[in-house]
């Protein structure tokens, strides 16, 4: 038997489906269950270049069909079959992991995005556990303010003009259809 090889275990990465990209330190607590969900009890945050976040975006496909976005059903098929990364807009979560009224963009990475991720774009790993469960122990007490002063800073992402018309839902179609 072959020894194993470095790079071999990211080989079932890409197998196995899409590496997620989740901006969103609340959105994440809701998704890891403040690092309490059986498998998911460690908590990355994982900082990725830039330029790499902007290639992803670019070749991101929208996660459903949007009428007036999409030019047909099979066509949005096609360019999510073939997209290196997909996008899908969740509510965003308060400090008790309610649903609020936007939404936090969601970055699945498959293929070459996924190579790509763990080959070039990644520039530091932390182990936010102990960030996580504190937080979490404050939301339990009831102490909101103490929690949300723990918080990671989270500013609005600067992105050129048009940089995510390709997915955002409302860009193209009446609100009222979709």
């Amino acid at each position: 038997m072959d020894e194993p090889q470095p790079g071999d275990h990211l080989q079932k990465v890409y197998e196995q489906g899409l590496t997620w990209i989740k901006p969103s330190f609340l959105w994440m607590m809701y998704r890891c269950g403040w690092g309490t969900k059986a498998d998911q009890e460690t908590v990355l945050a994982v900082e990725i270049t830039r330029e790499g976040f902007l290639w992803a975006l670019r070749h991101a496909c929208l996660s459903h069909h949007v009428p007036g976005l999409h030019a047909g059903k099979d066509v949005w098929r096609e360019q999510l079959r073939s997209a290196a990364a997909r996008v899908q807009w969740d509510p965003e979560r308060d400090l008790r992991l309610a649903p609020l009224p936007h939404r936090s963009l969601q970055l699945g990475l498959a293929g070459e995005a996924a190579e790509r991720y763990a080959d070039e774009w990644i520039v530091g790993i932390e182990d936010v556990t102990p960030l996580a469960r504190e937080v979490h122990g404050l939301v339990r007490a009831g102490e909101l303010a103490r929690a949300e002063a723990l918080l990671p800073r989270e500013p609005p992402y600067p992105l050129d003009e048009g940089a995510l018309t390709h997915l955002l839902p409302e860009a193209r179609h009446d609100a009222s259809s979709g």
